[in-house]
């Protein structure tokens, strides 16, 4: 996985050990551009079991301009430390900026570097800045990643103040989210700290250094999920505060006063959203001692992503809205064009318009005016009444029938939204698609929601029996259709709606299906053909139409669908 190429620093040891200290050449932001600052490498990862040795291996003599693959032209040396150097490049193929990290194939780290490259690219998730070649050639070992450019570290973003609650709260959902993803495929980062976090132009977050960052400076740690996690909470600690979560200072902020431990965040600065205050803390807990009281500690970043869904959703802001300017009459539209201009500082009165229809001709059309709906009125009193007197007889024929009738007439049944208080995912096999993002399909927002894989077969799921939503409607209620709105159209997406007992059915085959509906289009309602009386109602996705890569929603080309609004009637 491509990474900021900085020693930067580590979630830092609260342990009072001595932090370790290694100088380094200047260093800019890998991927960032224009943002130059010292590389140092202040504190080593907490829990990560030390460092290697780099060993005997020296820097490769390399200069600007050097080709390597007669493709990556190197332009900038950007890191030169512990034996490897990491470089600004072009792709000269592509016609692209590329990062490069390149140390000696003899070096003690190399091949672990390129292991842990070659397991980051293969994990393809756009979460995560992308390794795009790992290769041992001449002597020399490197990795290619992704460049880029539009994107700001959390480091800069910090530097005028915290973050607002909803950025603060975005960063820390997509983040825990996409770590939660990479520890599934066994990979770990283990050196997530404000440089390796990024927000691009679009506002979404992104992770660099992904298991190459810990390779390439020989960190490895015994659990690494939990080494992570913590990691995930001093970003959060950071982004609410302005302040690093230990006694030493990082990142250009400050660290907390000595002697005094870990607080909370909200004890640290007024106006702190309280829930993600205790969230940070849950995830900063240090063998199972937590300052939350009240909730247990969270040990693994899956833990974190359920902890985040449990939460209330924070909303975004509301947008400020500009008053427009007073409305300016000008000289011409006064009826002053041409007069001489008032002196200055004398106030000009303003004459007032003369009464409508005061003039000869305004009284005339006054009467004219009034005589014609004195005759219009006239008239149509004189039709009414001999169109009342035409049908007298025949509504006294018709009063019984009709009496009679209105007693046998039904009026349609009123149908009502239904409230949804709870959701969660329903797995039936294999691997979760995006459990922290279910509350999003009923937020009343059609800009974010819930996202399924992108998959290789289709428009049918052929690898499991298919994907949804268990909804919980609070109590027993009478459903008779779900409205649904989708993130993308094509041939074609089939929904089923299921009757179930609970948030985690058993199987799929203990439920009742109730409904089911095919679209082509982002929108589609599944009627039930009888009402059914459920509290919980499972929406399962069973065909997913095929659409081009997302990178604002985070996924590639694929049959894949995202339900971004979810109603019930009933």
């Amino acid at each position: 996985m491509a990474e900021r190429s900085t020693a930067a620093v580590d979630v830092a040891d609260n342990s009072g050990d001595k932090p370790l200290t290694a100088k380094a050449d200047q260093s800019t932001a890998d991927g960032v551009a224009k943002n130059r600052e010292r590389d140092t490498e202040d504190v080593e990862a907490q829990g990560s079991g030390g460092t290697e040795s780099p060993g005997k291996a020296s820097p490769p003599e390399l200069h600007s301009g050097h080709k390597l693959a007669r493709r990556y032209r190197l332009e900038e040396c950007v890191t030169r430390l512990d034996g490897f150097s990491s470089w600004r490049a072009v792709d000269e193929k592509l016609r692209r900026a590329v990062g490069v990290h390149i140390l000696p194939a003899d070096h003690a780290r190399a091949r672990s570097v390129l292991a842990a490259a070659r397991s980051s690219a293969l994990l393809g998730d756009p979460r995560f800045v992308q390794v795009l070649d790992a290769v041992e050639e001449n002597d020399l070992v490197y990795v290619v990643h992704e460049w880029l450019p539009d994107a700001t570290e959390l480091t800069t973003l910090l530097a005028p103040g915290p973050l607002e609650v909803y950025d603060a709260y975005q960063m820390v959902t997509q983040v825990a989210s996409a770590m939660a993803a990479a520890h599934r495929e066994g990979l770990a980062h283990l050196r997530l700290n404000p440089n390796a976090v990024l927000r691009t132009s679009s506002g979404q977050w992104r992770i660099r250094g992904l298991a190459v960052n810990a390779a390439l400076r020989g960190v490895s740690s015994e659990s690494p999920q939990r080494t992570d996690t913590e990691a995930i909470g001093a970003l959060l600690y950071a982004a609410l505060t302005q302040r690093w979560p230990y006694e030493s200072d990082a990142y250009g902020l400050a660290g907390l006063p000595k002697d005094v431990g870990l607080i909370a965040p909200d004890q640290v600065r007024a106006g702190v959203h309280r829930g993600l205050s205790e969230l940070s803390m849950r995830a900063l807990a240090n063998d199972g001692a937590t300052a939350s009281r009240h909730e247990s500690a969270c040990t693994t970043p899956e833990e974190l992503v359920k902890a985040i869904g449990e939460m209330p959703r924070i909303r975004p802001p509301e947008p400020a809205f500009t008053a427009p300017p007073e409305y300016q009459r000008t000289t011409y539209q006064q009826g002053t064009y041409g007069r001489p201009a008032p002196h200055p500082g004398v106030t000009q009165p303003v004459p007032a318009p003369p009464p409508p229809l005061q003039s000869r001709t305004g009284r005339a059309l006054k009467w004219a005016v009034s005589a014609l709906l004195i005759a219009a009125l006239g008239l149509g009193s004189w039709q009414l009444a001999d169109a009342l007197m035409d049908r007298g007889g025949k509504s006294d024929e018709n009063q019984t029938q009709t009496d009679d009738g209105d007693k046998n007439s039904t009026a349609p049944k009123p149908t009502k939204t239904l409230s949804i208080e709870d959701a969660q995912e329903y797995v039936a096999e294999g691997d979760a698609q995006h459990p922290g993002d279910v509350k999003l399909t009923y937020d009343s927002s059609t800009t974010t929601g819930w996202r399924t894989s992108s998959y290789k077969d289709g428009p049918k799921i052929v690898i499991k029996p298919g994907v949804g939503i268990v909804y919980d409607l609070g109590s027993a209620q009478e459903v008779s259709a779900a409205t649904l709105s989708f993130r993308y159209g094509g041939d074609h997406t089939t929904a089923e709606l299921y009757a179930a007992d609970s948030l985690t059915p058993s199987s799929l085959d203990s439920l009742d299906k109730i409904g089911s509906a095919t679209t082509n289009s982002t929108a589609a309602t599944v009627k039930v053909g009888k009402p059914v009386k459920s509290r919980y109602v499972l929406v399962w996705l069973t065909a997913l139409p095929y659409s081009g890569s997302d990178s604002a929603n985070y996924s590639d080309a694929g049959y894949k669908q995202a339900i971004t609004n979810v109603k019930f009637t009933g």
